[in-house]
């Protein structure tokens, strides 16, 4: 059974729903949407390695952090209620275990899966600043960093499929309105597309993020469950009988 591209069909499905749902929920709905998806993370990180729930939710974490700058402070984008929805943290988590998923699934394609995403968008940037009607400077301005992400990293492969899912879910969630991004950057006056063709730079560099602190924070752990102390037999039974 291939479980690894069940996996990244499953989670690019559920992203795919959630955000169709939301484009009808009122606020109240929204919040169920949210107590959902942290339920379908939390269950997903069941069935990963510990090294993985690190990386997964660090990628919550920072992105957590820049959604809350760049949405709620700064302005860049702004979500269709306004509010920073329950469901995006977790998504985010989602959204790295599915380009995990895919990448593991095409392993042995790894080097025409980082071609595809490099190819793909370079594209996207060059169409932005001279193609579409919507000039698009801030997200060309991304995209050399996501290039050499792509080139020199050391998790090639799994930053090119959380760029491909990334890209077809911020055209997905634009086209249906979710979230629309301001037309320039607030306070910097430069064009900025619906979406940025260089957005997936963030996201990798989450992952980035991530994929460092992890295994600090694991190692931490276990050195911190190999020191503390174990009761003894006769501690358990006084605290029973002192009960």
């Amino acid at each position: 059974m291939h479980i690894k591209p069940l996996a990244a069909a499953a989670g690019a499905a559920y992203l795919a729903a959630l955000l169709a749902l939301d484009h009808f929920a009122d606020y109240h709905q929204q919040l169920a949407l949210g107590v959902l998806t942290w339920c379908v993370l939390l269950t997903a990180l069941l069935y990963v390695p510990v090294e993985r729930r690190a990386q997964t939710l660090g990628v919550v974490c920072f992105a957590t952090i820049g959604e809350v700058t760049g949405s709620l402070i700064w302005g860049v984008y702004h979500y269709r209620l306004h509010n920073l929805p329950l469901f995006v943290p977790p998504a985010h988590g989602l959204v790295y275990l599915t380009g995990l998923s895919l990448a593991l699934a095409l392993r042995a394609h790894a080097r025409t899966l980082v071609a595809a995403a490099a190819i793909a968008a370079a594209t996207w940037g060059l169409l932005g600043l001279f193609v579409l009607p919507r000039r698009d400077v801030a997200g060309a301005l991304g995209i050399p960093l996501l290039l050499l992400f792509l080139w020199r990293g050391r998790n090639r492969a799994v930053y090119a499929a959380v760029f491909l899912v990334v890209a077809s879910l911020e055209l997905y969630g634009t086209a249906i309105g979710t979230w629309r991004w301001a037309p320039q950057l607030p306070g910097l006056g430069i064009p900025d597309g619906n979406p940025p063709s260089g957005v997936a730079t963030g996201y990798v560099w989450f992952d980035v993020m991530a994929l460092l602190v992890a295994p600090y924070v694991v190692d931490r752990i276990r050195r911190a469950r190999r020191r503390a102390p174990v009761p003894a037999r006769d501690d358990f039974r006084a605290s029973a009988e002192s009960l």
